[in-house]
């Protein structure tokens, strides 16, 4: 199953393409943010941002409660290893 994972943008690794560098849960993987971004919200300042990955993309920012409880979630659940062996395995 493929669900949304909450990880923070740490880095802009490409401006014009729109891609950026995100940290989900230790696993670091280069995003498009293109879903993310607009006139008030332009890509530098993405950094630090709080955001739901899926298939290679920021779908939403969340703010940084949304993102801890939807990881406990799941953890509970227990998606998040097989969410994260996807993540380690397409790169």
């Amino acid at each position: 199953m493929c669900l949304g994972i909450p990880g923070q943008i740490t880095e802009i690794t490409d401006s014009e393409k729109l891609l950026a560098k995100v940290d989900v849960s230790g696993i670091k993987r280069e995003i498009n943010i293109a879903c993310i971004i607009d006139d008030a919200h332009p890509p530098e300042k993405c950094v630090g941002d709080w955001v739901l990955v899926h298939v290679g993309f920021a779908m939403s920012r969340i703010d940084e409660d949304e993102a801890a409880r939807t990881l406990q979630i799941l953890e509970e659940l227990g998606e998040v290893e097989e969410e994260l062996s996807a993540m380690k395995n397409s790169a």
